[in-house]
This record gives C-alpha cells, structure tokens and sequence, in this order.
C-alpha cells in the first residue's frame, strides 16, 4: 500500500510503498477514506511520543470501509461504513470494564501505538469495542474531522464541562480543537468567549458562535478582560491549546467553583505549567483533564450531526492528498490554518 512515513523525529517525510496491514484475530483492517491532519500528528513526528518506533505512519482521525476482518469479531462485516476514536481501549482491563475506554491501561493509538492511517489501509484491534459505524448522513471527509479533535471537544463540553445553557464558557485556542468546542458549546446554549492570537481565527470562531472574542497579542490583560465581560469569571473554561499561559488563564479566569478542562496537550517545556493553586482552594475550583472519547458514547454526538444542530463539515478547511501533507505536516506548529485539514486522495 502507499503510505506517508518517516525514518527519523523531525526527519523527511516520504510517500513509499508498505507492506498491506493484515488483521488480528479480535480486529479489521480499514480502507481509509479520509483522515484528518491534525496538531498530534506533529508531535509524534516532532518525537514527543515515547510509543512511536520507527519507521513510522502518522494519522489517527480517519473514517473509511472495513477491507479485511479477524475471525473473533462479531459486530462488523467487510463493507461497512466505520470511523474509530483515536485512543482505542481494550475492553477487559480495569478501567474499559468501568466503561472509561478513553484511560484504558493498555490502550492503543493508531498512528502512535501502531502504523497510522496516512496510508491506503489502517488496521484497528478489538474492533467490537472500537468501532463505530456511520451513518450513510455523514461524509467520510465529516467523519474525519470527529476521531480526534471533535470528540475530544464533544467530551470535554458535554461529559466533563458539564455545559449548560446560559452559562459563560472560555475557549483559549482556536484551532480545531477550540473551534470544535465554540460550535458544541454554542449549541448548548451557553456563551461562548472565543482567545486567540490571530485575528482571523477570532473571525471564524465568531461565525461558529463565539458571543465575544479576544485577541491574547492584543490584550494587556486577558484574565481581566474575560472577568469583566462575565461579571466574576466563566463557569467553565477550556485550554485548547496547551501551553503555560493558556492553562494559567484558563484556570484563571474561572468564577467561584469554576471547572479548567485541559485538553490541549502539554509537551516540552509545557508539561508541568505554573497553575493559580491558591485560586483553586480559595474558589473551590476543579481541574479536569479530557482524553478523547469511547466510541459507545458517539450516538449522542452523531445524533446532533444527522440532525443538523452540530455541523462539523464547517470546519474544513480545504482538503488534500497524500502527498499534500508532506509539506502540511511539518507546518502544523505554524498555527495558520484556519480550521481543519483533511487527506481524501491517496
């Protein structure tokens, strides 16, 4: 199969032929039809990944047609319409059992774990617990944009943010990660505040639903900014992008017995941030994290979709080829996309 890979961290990027992945007893192998470029995708290359090994394929949002399938699978037959959430669990350990799939202790993640889908064909274990199928509603290109970032944001809302309508809600970073959570937030009916650093980011968040916008380059005092708008702070706050000052405002800029959602990652210097702790006691407020989501919990989301109230389609960017991403990826820490990329011709 044709496949982008990579021989070393940071090192070229190249379209080659691979040998087809062949499926395990309890998963399937994948036609990928679609899968999104995403920020993660630059740091496994970058090498702030201790799982990948090298030589590697990068990609872990994809949608596409079950090719192949291991004789213990029970719930999916070749030919079906599937997508997967990027951290895929086990389904027998501790944490899988309590329905966590998203902790599992032995996860996998495609493009990480294992050989991506930035390849003709990508193969999934314990499909059973794994798999999700489409509805023939969504596109394969829409169904690219969920796996990672949509349903991180979806969870991050929803489950663990707890959104309700009314309630001020603070999205620091607007790539697709932010965007995703302005678009699921606002249809929550809460009041979203959009932070970014580039105008244009700000523009698109607001026609996504952001009430107020802030740009952080321009803004002496953004925690100040965010209270005052709120009279007192956000309900509930997230750091889509992850860096010391997002995570710091983010917590921040809460109001009493706020919630910080982190879920932009925290890499390099990033990793252990100076956070507000005397606000956190003083306030009662609650850091949370938020990793992906299990995929028996995507009927909710795909609901909203099939009915129009999410439409994730809005934020694509432009799509590409394979060979697009050699120069795509590298470009991902460059922050000058404008929403989400998506490869759909390989």
């Amino acid at each position: 199969m044709k496949a982008l890979t990579f021989e070393s961290f940071q090192g070229p990027l190249t379209i080659q032929n691979v040998p087809d992945p062949k499926p395990k007893e309890n998963g399937v192998v994948i036609k990928v039809m679609a899968t999104g470029l995403c920020r993660s995708d630059w740091h496994g290359w970058m090498g702030h990944d201790p799982d990948i090994i090298l030589p590697h394929i990068p990609g872990h949002e994809l949608a596409g047609v079950i090719a192949a399938v291991g004789k213990n699978v029970s719930n999916f037959n070749i030919g079906d319409r599937v997508t997967v959430p990027f951290v895929c669990g086990c389904g027998s350990c501790t944490q899988c059992i309590s329905g966590n799939h998203q902790v599992c202790d032995y996860q996998s993640q495609p493009g990480f774990t294992h050989w991506g889908s930035f390849a003709e064909f990508v193969s999934i274990d314990y499909a059973d617990t794994n798999l999700v199928k489409l509805p023939e509603e969504i596109t394969y290109t829409t169904a690219a944009t969920l796996g990672c970032r949509f349903i991180t944001s979806f969870r991050a809302v929803v489950a663990q943010g707890k959104v309700s309508p009314g309630q001020y809600i603070a999205i620091h970073g607007c790539g697709g990660v932010g965007l995703s959570a302005i678009m699921i937030a606002k249809a929550l009916g809460a009041q979203v505040i959009a932070i970014d650093i580039n105008d244009e980011n700000l523009e698109l968040a607001t026609l996504l639903g952001a009430a107020y916008t802030i740009n952080a380059s321009k803004t002496e005092n953004v925690v100040g900014h965010i209270k005052s708008i709120t009279n007192g702070g956000v309900h509930v706050s997230i750091d889509a992008l992850g860096s010391a000052t997002t995570c710091f405002n983010s917590i921040a800029n809460l109001r009493k017995r706020g919630k910080h959602i982190q879920v932009g990652l925290m890499t390099g210097d990033h990793q252990h941030p100076k956070i507000p702790m005397d606000q956190v006691l003083a306030n009662e407020l609650e850091v949370i994290g938020s990793h992906g989501m299990q995929a028996y919990k995507y009927s909710e989301m795909l609901n909203m979709i099939k009915s129009g109230t999410l439409q994730p389609e809005k934020l694509i960017q432009n799509t590409i080829t394979l060979e697009d991403a050699i120069i795509a990826l590298p470009n991902m820490n460059s922050f000058d996309n404008k929403g989400i990329q998506v490869i759909n011709s390989f």
